[in-house]
């Protein structure tokens, strides 16, 4: 994925003398920020020509850092700076903006700032404030948060989405509102039949199927055919069907889908499951490529979070169902059919260290039609789960810190025995009381990735202007 292009302007004094005098402090300050968060390489930094000393210099700058593709903006106050500055600047840079103060007790850059968000505030200008030594570890991982959150939320506008089928099984917490979709996040709603998911399975060359089997067989831990259930045919038309949801993603132009499989492909034609794992994945049998986001179930809200974890992160995203909890070892079984990508058994890129630990198993008696599911049990480590939901016509994301667990091969399969054996699981450890969870918690999936995004989470959910509920955390 490409860096993040961050736009940066130091404001100063507005008195020619003082403003001369401080050049030079300003310009260390900023050449400080752009250094530390070039260093991350997660970030493009695009620089102000100039210090911003008079209000020509705030719209003009302003500007430039538009025109040069910054996809959000910060306000450095190193001194004393004239707000009305930042309240200029403001209407032409990209936003949202991050007020960041640096410790430079000498000057009243503190001062700046706060004179500078004050006005912002008064002229209902989104913004986040932070303050401190940009080279500290935790100053630094506050400005990244706001970054990935901001740069998330821009990237989001104009995407469009694909729905693939309609609302499955009733459920109403999978169809999108498209209204609050567009107003709230920017994003176009595209609805396409299923049908064309057989209609151009059809037209995948048979050699392109073969191949695609070939490099399961060989990469997969076991693959159990059934002669039934699970046959090589059944598992080269679910290989068509990937390719199909590939060509209905390019003709459509889309950024992210959900397909909702159940019962029409599922009772008359073949599960979805290695479709979405691998178009989740980041990789297949043709090479590498940036993961798509593909939700089961036509999980509208569900993808919505998925996408925004995604370019959080840059990683795979979980998809879910919240299966059941295990009270002596006080953890949720999250298994779905087969939506898990395959990155999630050994959290890995590579995906021969992933599918030495998947196995394709035959799909059980909910699926009629047949076809592999995609069966792991996910790597542990450290995880953030999260979901969008709506209350009362509004949107609000829960989000829970959590922790994926590892009880040694032979607990695993034991555990996953007790649910559904031929689909994937992962074995996750919540920070908060069970009964709490369940009984505050808007839908029956979750979505998730390894690593700790809380904060990013909590700036997104500021930004776009919608509540959220960190579960086990702070507020």
């Amino acid at each position: 994925m490409e860096k993040i292009k961050v736009g940066i302007m130091t404001f100063s004094d507005g008195r020619k003398n003082v403003n001369d005098e401080l050049l030079e402090i300003n310009k260390k300050f900023q050449k400080a920020i752009v250094e530390a968060l070039e260093a991350t390489n997660e970030v493009e930094m695009i620089e102000a020509d100039e210090i911003i000393s008079k209000p020509s210099l705030a719209k003009r700058e302003a500007l430039k850092l538009r025109e040069r593709g910054a996809e959000l903006t910060i306000f450095n106050y190193s001194v004393w700076a004239f707000p009305h500055f930042s309240v200029i600047a403001s209407k032409f840079a990209p936003s949202p903006f991050l007020l960041f103060g640096n410790i430079n007790p000498q000057y009243p850059g503190m001062v700046g700032m706060l004179a500078a968000a004050g006005a912002l505030d008064q002229t209902g200008i989104i913004h986040k404030r932070l303050w401190g030594d940009i080279n500290d570890e935790n100053v630094l991982r506050k400005v990244m948060s706001f970054v990935r959150a901001a740069s998330t939320f821009n990237s989001l506008k104009g995407q469009r989405y694909g729905v693939i089928g309609g609302r499955p099984m009733g459920m109403y917490t999978t169809v999108p509102n498209v209204d609050l979709w567009n107003s709230i996040f920017g994003i176009d709603v595209e609805h396409i039949d299923q049908y064309e998911v057989i209609r151009l399975s059809e037209k995948v060359e048979e050699s392109r199927a073969q191949e695609g089997l070939k490099w399961l067989e060989k990469m997969a831990k076991k693959i159990h055919y059934d002669g039934k259930q699970l046959t090589p045919e059944k598992l080269k038309t679910q290989i068509k069907s990937y390719h199909a949801i590939q060509r209905i993603i390019e003709n459509n132009e889309l950024d992210f889908a959900g397909i909702k499989g159940q019962p029409e492909l599922t009772d008359n034609f073949v599960t979805m499951d290695v479709a979405e794992a691998f178009m989740n994945d980041p990789y297949d049998w043709e090479g590498e490529h940036e993961p798509f986001v593909l939700a089961t179930e036509a999980d509208s809200d569900g993808a919505l979070t998925m996408q925004i974890f995604k370019l959080i992160a840059r990683t795979p995203v979980l998809f879910a169902d919240v299966r059941h909890y295990d009270a002596e070892d006080n953890f949720f079984d999250l298994c779905n059919s087969g939506e898990h990508a395959t990155y999630f058994a050994g959290k890995s890129f590579d995906p021969q260290e992933n599918l030495k630990k998947v196995e394709f198993y035959p799909e059980g008696f909910y699926f009629p039609a047949g076809g592999a599911s995609v069966r792991h049990i996910a790597a542990p480590g450290e995880v953030t789960l999260a979901r969008l939901a709506r209350k009362n016509g509004k949107y609000w994301m829960a989000i829970l810190p959590a922790e994926f667990m590892d009880f040694g091969e032979e607990k695993n399969e034991e555990k996953a025995r007790a649910t559904q054996v031929e689909w994937p699981h992962a074995f996750a450890r919540l920070k908060v009381d069970a009964q709490e969870f369940l009984s505050t918690y808007d839908s029956n999936h979750t979505h998730g990735v390894y690593g700790n995004y809380v904060e990013e989470l909590v700036d997104f959910c500021k930004i776009a202007g919608i509540d959220y509920k960190i579960y086990g955390g702070k507020e």
